[in-house]
């Protein structure tokens, strides 16, 4: 059997050209800029101009959130001119699906024509210059537990057997985010991201690892899907909003409706920076 024949098998693949069959009997939409929406961007579809909506139930295989906030489909549309495709909620790894799927939905939109992987989250701030609110631009990441999305046999389609991640984060999407966000007098911190698996917070000794390893917010979603979206080719940025500061950095424990309050909080500035930022990449 050659090697295109046994690539053909691979069950990982058959599901995602599945997924990608079952989107394009109900749109033909082809995107430029693919964004997943984190937690306090969660009604931000309700600014595009729609052009078709699918429900991840409705795609035959395909994961379904079942965290409180998010929804759980594609929107296809424009923002200004640009065509673009959001996650209205994205799936995680400690709510018991396989990495696979976890990256799944960020390969699906290559497959649509995506080009631009805009990238959002809320995090907790493990740097002590950090304050709920925040932006943080996403400048590199550092995966801690979460295991790597492309281990196992090569999907020789989407990218080589072993992709360079020396600039994950794309440096002119990251130049045109900072411009961006200095126009619209948008106060932007930069750092790096950390995925832990969750669902737990991290334990106040993690946070001190994680500082000492040089990060700055940490969260549970995110590098995993860079990892994919670079191994297939896409370019990467990404923004997270510090929600909460990390455990052991103040007296009050940690909770997902103050982390979901705070995001929602900090929503309207994060709207105009993820905004204009896309209408800038489609120039």
């Amino acid at each position: 059997m050659d090697g295109k024949q046994s690539q053909n098998q691979n069950p990982v693949y058959e599901k995602l050209m599945r997924c990608m069959r079952a989107v394009r009997e109900k749109t033909d939409f082809v995107p430029h800029v693919a964004i997943v929406l984190g937690s306090g961007l969660g009604d931000y579809a309700a600014g595009i101009q729609v052009a078709a909506e699918i429900s991840y139930g409705e795609i035959e295989g395909f994961p379904v959130s079942t965290v409180p906030g998010h929804a759980g489909r594609f929107i296809f549309g424009y923002i200004d001119q640009v065509p673009v495709v959001c996650m209205k909620g994205r799936v995680h790894y400690y709510e018991g699906y396989d990495i696979s799927d976890v990256v799944l939905p960020i390969r699906l939109m290559k497959l649509l024509g995506a080009e631009i992987l805009f990238l959002t989250n809320a995090a907790g701030g493990v740097n002590t210059s950090f304050h709920a609110g925040d932006l943080m631009l996403i400048r590199d990441h550092i995966s801690v537990f979460a295991p790597n999305p492309l281990i196992g046999p090569n999907i020789d389609e989407l990218g080589t057997r072993f992709p360079d991640m020396s600039a994950i984060y794309d440096h002119e999407l990251q130049n045109i985010i900072r411009s961006t966000a200095k126009q619209h007098d948008i106060f932007l911190q930069e750092g790096v991201y950390a995925q832990l698996t969750g669902p737990s917070y991290e334990s106040p000794a993690e946070i001190r690892m994680l500082r000492t390893l040089g990060c700055d917010a940490v969260g549970m979603s995110t590098v995993v899907e860079s990892i994919a979206a670079n191994h297939c080719g896409l370019r990467v940025c990404g923004i997270s909003c510090i929600s909460n500061l990390a455990a052991g950095m103040s007296a009050a424990p940690l909770n997902h409706k103050e982390v979901q309050e705070a995001a929602d909080m900090a929503a309207p500035k994060f709207k105009k920076l993820v905004t204009e930022a896309v209408k800038q990449f489609g120039k």
